[in-house]
C-alpha cells in the first residue's frame, strides 16, 4: 500500500515532492487487554478507515462490486469503451444524464483526484485511469479502491464498513451481506442504511440480480441470498475512557489500527460509576471531580484512567483531566522522605523524633493536621499518623535537594524548580504533581524501590516517557511499606475501621493540601498501585474535606474489587532486613534492663545502637533552661532598649550550641548567651551534636 500512494501522488499531485512517502493513515481502534472495545478515531481524512489487503476482503464482496460497478474490469484498460457508448445513447435518449459509465479504475483516480462532472473533468478522470492502469496490476488497483470506497456514515473502505454495519471483517461477509455493502456505493446517503433500510434492500436485491446475470452466482445462491433477514449489528461506536485513549492517541504509530490498551475495560466503567457515585455524595461539601489511576505493578500498564466525575458536564469542566492537572500532594510526599532517611541510615523506623512546635530556617513553622503536638513519637507512628512537624524534621536531616532529586527520579517531573524554593516543605507537598506520576512513584516503592515507565498499549507497545531505575533500596522501601500497611500504627489518627483499612495486605497513605484544595490518597500491594485525587477543577476548596474522608473511601472500594479480581498476596520482607525488640523510650535496640518493648523491623545494615538501661529517649539529653516555653516578657518603656535582654540557655553535653531565633541563626556557639528584646511572638531553637530543641516565646511592646 506504501508503494500505491508513492505511486498516486507522485503521479496525481505533482506538487508533492516524488519519492517521499504519503499516505493516508487508519483510523485507530482502541481495545482494553482483553479485546474489548474501547474507542475508534477518525483517520486524517475524517473517517473511520481501515485499510486491509485484498486477501482479507470477501470473495462476495468482489464480485458483487464488479457485478454492479464494472464487470469488464479485467478485460479494460481503464476506460470501457463499450461502457461508454451505452451510456452515450442512454443519457441522449433520455434527455438527461442516467449513466456515468466510470469504470472501477476511474472511480479510484476521481477518489484520489476530485474533479467536476464536467466534459473536461470526465476526460481527465479517464487519463489518470489510464495511467493508473500503466502503473498498478488489476489486484493492486482493487486493493486501494476496496479500501477508499466511502460506504457512509463516515466509513471508508470495506473493513470499516463492514465492522460498522455488520459487526463482522471484511472477510466473513455473506453474500447477501456483500451485495448488501456493494449497492451502497452508487449513493451512500440516498442509500444510507440508518435512514433508508429498505432502500438499501432493495439496492442489494438489484445488486443479486446483476451476478446473476452476470452468473457470478447460480439460482440457488441468489434466492438464499435474496431471502436472508439482514439487521444492522454494529451501528455505535464506543467512546469509553475519554481522558486515557486522548492521552494514548498521540503517541500511537500513523500506521497503528488495532490497538489493544493496557486497560481493564471492566474495571474502567466500575470505577467511573463509582467516582460519579461518591462526587454525587460530596456535592454538599463543595466537591464536584476526582481522578483515579490504577497500575499494574510489574508492567507498569494502566489499568484504568478516570480523569474527571462526569466527561461530559461542562458546567465542572469534565473534560480537563485530573489524572495529568497539576495539585498539591499534601502528605503523600512523606513516604519518599522517610525512605531516603532510612536510606541514608539517618533514621530508623524506631528512632523518635520530637513533635512540638517548631521554627525551621526560613521562619517556616509547620502545624499539625490536628492542631496538637504529640512530644516524642517513633517514625512509625509520625509516618502512619501524617504528623508534619517529625516529617520537616526527617526532611531537615537529609536535606530538600536530596529529596527532590529523589521525587524527579521517581518520575515527579513537574517539580522543577530548585530545591531552595521548596525548602524543607517539600516534605508536606508545596510543589505541584500529576495524580498519573505519583501514583507511578507510590508503584515504584510496591516493586521495592526499583521505577518503571508507564504503559499504555500492549499491541503496539508503548510508553510514557521515563527509563527504568532504581530509586531507594529494596530495604528502604520495605521499611516504608510496612508502616503504611500497619493499621495499628495510623489508629491514633484515623482510627482502626478508617477507609484505609482493608482484610489483606495493603499500605496506604493520604494527602491533603493546607487549604483543602486537594486531597489525595495512594495505596498499593504487591501487585497493583491506586491514585486518587479528590477536589475542584477551578480551585475552590472543599468544605474541610480530607484525604481520609474525600479520596480514602473511593479508594478502599477499588482496592476491594481490584483484590477479588486480581488477588494479590501479603508483601515479601527483602533479605537484610532484620525483626528485633526495641526500647520503646529511646528507639534503640533493647537491653536487658529495658521495661517497655516492641518489635520492630530494621535495615541490618542501619541498626541502631543498644539501650543503656537508662530509658530515656534520646531527645532528652538537651534541653533549653532558659527562657522557658510560654514565657511572656513586658518592655519597660523607662529602661534603655538596648539594656533590655533575655537569657538563652541551655544544657548540653558537648558544651557547644547553635541557637536561631524565628529561623535567623545567631552568632556564637556558646550555650549560655543573652538576646535584646525585641516586640513580637519568637520561636528559639537549640542545636547540640545530633540533638535540636525549641520553644516560643513572647515579647509585649
Amino acid at each position: 500500500m506504501m508503494r500505491f500512494w508513492k505511486v498516486m501522488f507522485c503521479m496525481l499531485l505533482p506538487c508533492l515532492v516524488c519519492g517521499e512517502e504519503a499516505f493516508l493513515s487508519p483510523s485507530k481502534q482502541i481495545y482494553d487487554r482483553y479485546g474489548a472495545p474501547m474507542r475508534n478515531f477518525l483517520s486524517d481524512n475524517n473517517t473511520y478507515y481501515l485499510p486491509v489487503p485484498l486477501s482479507e476482503i470477501s470473495p462476495w464482496l468482489i464480485a458483487a462490486v464488479l457485478a454492479a460497478e464494472d464487470k469488464r474490469f479485467f478485460s479494460h484498460a481503464g476506460v470501457d469503451i463499450k461502457a461508454v457508448l451505452r451510456a452515450a445513447w442512454q443519457n441522449t435518449t433520455e434527455g438527461e444524464i442516467v449513466s456515468g459509465a466510470s469504470t472501477i479504475t476511474q472511480q479510484l483516480a476521481r477518489a484520489l483526484e476530485p474533479r467536476p462532472r464536467t466534459l473536461w473533468g470526465k476526460a481527465k478522470e479517464a487519463y489518470n485511469a489510464l495511467a493508473l492502469e500503466r502503473k498498478l496490476t488489476k489486484e493492486e488497483i482493487l486493493e486501494e479502491y476496496f479500501n477508499l470506497l466511502e460506504l457512509g456514515n463516515l466509513t471508508q473502505g470495506a473493513e470499516a464498513a463492514s465492522r460498522f454495519y455488520f459487526n463482522v471483517p471484511a472477510a466473513e461477509l455473506s453474500l447477501s451481506q456483500a451485495a448488501f455493502l456493494a449497492g451502497l456505493i452508487k449513493s451512500p446517503t440516498y442509500y444510507n442504511p440508518l435512514k433508508h433500510f429498505s432502500r438499501a434492500i432493495k439496492r442489494r436485491d438489484w445488486v443479486l440480480k446483476r451476478m446473476l446475470e452476470n452468473e457470478f452466482i447460480d439460482p440457488e445462491m441468489y434466492q438464499m441470498a435474496v431471502a436472508e433477514k439482514l439487521e444492522l449489528k454494529s451501528a455505535s461506536r464506543p467512546f469509553d475512557a475519554p481522558h486515557f485513549t486522548r492521552l494514548l492517541y498521540p503517541l500511537l504509530p500513523s500506521d497503528a489500527q488495532d490497538v489493544y490498551s493496557t486497560l481493564d475495560r471492566e474495571l474502567q466503567l466500575y470505577t467511573e460509576q463509582l467516582v460519579r457515585n461518591y462526587i454525587a455524595r460530596l456535592k454538599d461539601e463543595n466537591v464536584t471531580n476526582a481522578a483515579v489511576v490504577v497500575v499494574d505493578n510489574a508492567t507498569g500498564g494502566i489499568l484504568a484512567y478516570v480523569g474527571s466525575a462526569d466527561f461530559y458536564n461542562e458546567q465542572n469542566n469534565g473534560q480537563v483531566d485530573g489524572a495529568r492537572a497539576l495539585r498539591q500532594p499534601g502528605s503523600a510526599l512523606k513516604p519518599f522522605v522517610y525512605g531516603l532517611t532510612f536510606e541514608q541510615g539517618l533514621l530508623t523506623p524506631a528512632s523518635l523524633l520530637e513533635d512540638e512546635d517548631t521554627f525551621f530556617e526560613g521562619g517556616f513553622r509547620p502545624r499539625n493536621y490536628d492542631e496538637n503536638y504529640h512530644g516524642a513519637v517513633a517514625v512509625r507512628a509520625a509516618l502512619a499518623c501524617s504528623y508534619n512537624i517529625p516529617a520537616v524534621k526527617a526532611a531537615e536531616k537529609t536535606g530538600a535537594s536530596n529529596i527532590l532529586a529523589l521525587l524527579r527520579r521517581a518520575g515527579l517531573t513537574s517539580l522543577e524548580k530548585p530545591a531552595d524554593f521548596y525548602g524543607l516543605g517539600l516534605a508536606l507537598g508545596n510543589g505541584e504533581v500529576r495524580l498519573l506520576d505519583l501514583t507511578n512513584a507510590y508503584a515504584a516503592l510496591a516493586r521495592g524501590g526499583i521505577y518503571k515507565p508507564l504503559r499504555l498499549a500492549q499491541n503496539p507497545a508503548v510508553y510514557l516517557p521515563g527509563r527504568e531505575t532504581r530509586i531507594l533500596s529494596e530495604q528502604a522501601a520495605y521499611l516504608v511499606t510496612d508502616i503504611l500497611s500497619d493499621n495499628n500504627a495510623r489508629a491514633p489518627a484515623f482510627g482502626l475501621n478508617s477507609p484505609l483499612f482493608v482484610p489483606f495486605a495493603l499500605a496506604a497513605k493520604t494527602g491533603t493540601s493546607k487549604d483543602y484544595k486537594d486531597n489525595f490518597t495512594m495505596a498499593y500491594t504487591l501487585r497493583w498501585t491506586i491514585g486518587v485525587w479528590v477536589g475542584n477543577f477551578n480551585a475552590q476548596p472543599m468544605q474541610k474535606v480530607s484525604g481520609v474522608t474525600g479520596a480514602a473511601p473511593i479508594m478502599h472500594d477499588v482496592a476491594v474489587y481490584l483484590q477479588r479480581k486480581y488477588p494479590s498476596p501479603a508483601f515479601e520482607m527483602p533479605t537484610g532486613i532484620r525483626r528485633a525488640l526495641v526500647c520503646t523510650q529511646s528507639g534503640r535496640l533493647a537491653g536487658e534492663k529495658c521495661m517497655h518493648t516492641r518489635e520492630e523491623v530494621f535495615d541490618e545494615q542501619h541498626l541502631p545502637e543498644k539501650c543503656s538501661g537508662k530509658h530515656q529517649p534520646e531527645v532528652a539529653s538537651l534541653r533549653i533552661t532558659s527562657p522557658s516555653q510560654g514565657d511572656v516578657f513586658k518592655l519597660d518603656p523607662s529602661v534603655a532598649r538596648a539594656s533590655q535582654a533575655v537569657k538563652l540557655e541551655a544544657s548540653c553535653s558537648d558544651n557547644w550550641c547553635e541557637w536561631a531565633l524565628n529561623g535567623e541563626k545567631l552568632p556564637g556557639s556558646a550555650c549560655q548567651t543573652w538576646w535584646t528584646l525585641q516586640p513580637g511572638k519568637h520561636q528559639l531553637k537549640v542545636s547540640c551534636g545530633k540533638e535540636t530543641r525549641s520553644l516560643s516565646f513572647e515579647v509585649l511592646p
